[in-house]
């Protein structure tokens, strides 16, 4: 059943079984074509730290696979975004806007395709992120984001859970041409965009965001 708009779900990032990232977000709309989601500054996040409360972009990859680590709520400090999942894609595309709700690039990120799971009190969005991005601005510039990341994490096969990095490399050089020519979805649609008024933030997910992940 298609998730109803104005649900809170949790968007939950995983390596390969291991919960890494979870904000928590709104569904704007569920249907044959993909899955939209509200990411609100300030909504609640679930997130993996070291013990010492660092991040794994704190230290070198090296470092963090070695290091011990625990699950912590926090609050999502980002940009709001419009989140895209197209229906069975290995990437989303999201729409970053200031506070003041004005459009300010669009994102592409890398992943493997999403799964979706209600279990009824709690529902979810489970994937992998790949690491590389596309940052695309308003007049269509665009650059990869944290290659270096993706070539750092691949020299540790055992740890790292991208298996195949020519397919991300390839998935990422396929959405540059509608990048360029200015096609959907980087033609303006969604730019727009505002939640209804009366969404607020949801209040963090207690019990049920620690599931198995849900495979397709």
């Amino acid at each position: 059943m298609p998730l109803r708009p104005g649900r809170p779900v949790l968007h939950r990032h995983f390596t390969r079984d291991t919960l890494v990232w979870a904000p928590l977000t709104r569904v704007v709309s569920d249907d044959e074509q993909g899955t939209r989601l509200w990411l609100a500054t300030g909504s609640p996040l679930i997130r993996e730290v070291t013990v010492d409360g660092a991040g794994p972009r704190d230290m070198p990859f090296a470092d963090w696979i070695e290091t011990p680590k625990k699950i912590i709520q926090d609050v999502y400090r980002g940009p709001s975004c419009l989140k895209f999942n197209p229906r069975g894609a290995a990437y989303s595309v999201w729409w970053l806007f200031d506070p003041k709700g004005g459009f300010r690039a669009w994102y592409v990120n890398l992943e493997e395709p999403s799964v979706t799971w209600d279990d009824g009190e709690v529902a979810g969005i489970d994937l992998t992120d790949q690491d590389l991005d596309i940052w695309i601005w308003p007049d269509r510039r665009w650059g990869w984001k944290d290659a270096d990341e993706l070539e750092e994490r691949l020299a540790y096969p055992d740890a790292y859970w991208v298996d195949d990095p020519d397919a991300v490399w390839a998935q990422g050089r396929a959405v540059v041409p509608a990048i360029e020519a200015g096609a959907w979805p980087f033609d303006g649609t969604w730019t727009d965009f505002r939640p209804p008024a009366d969404w607020t933030i949801p209040e963090p997910v207690a019990e049920g965001w620690d599931r198995p992940r849900e495979r397709g």
